[in-house]
């Protein structure tokens, strides 16, 4: 998980985009910021979905194959 101070500086560089625009430096410290907090969005959902059981109406286990692995 991305720490506190990370997810208030991503904010804090949209903000000053929005108002007065980003130095070079601080784009390329935003680009990768953001995508630092897209992989760990991306990692969290495959976690999840590794945890997805698929059910039928009568009870009986039909997830698929690939997501079982």
């Amino acid at each position: 998980m991305l720490s506190n101070d990370k997810l208030k500086r991503i904010n804090e560089l949209a903000a000053k985009a929005k108002s007065e625009g980003l130095s070079l430096k601080e784009q390329k410290e935003q680009k990768e910021l953001r995508e630092a907090y897209l992989k760990n969005v991306r990692m969290s959902l495959k976690n999840q979905l590794k945890s997805v059981k698929v059910v039928d109406e009568e009870g009986n286990d039909v997830t698929p194959k690939k997501v079982k692995r």
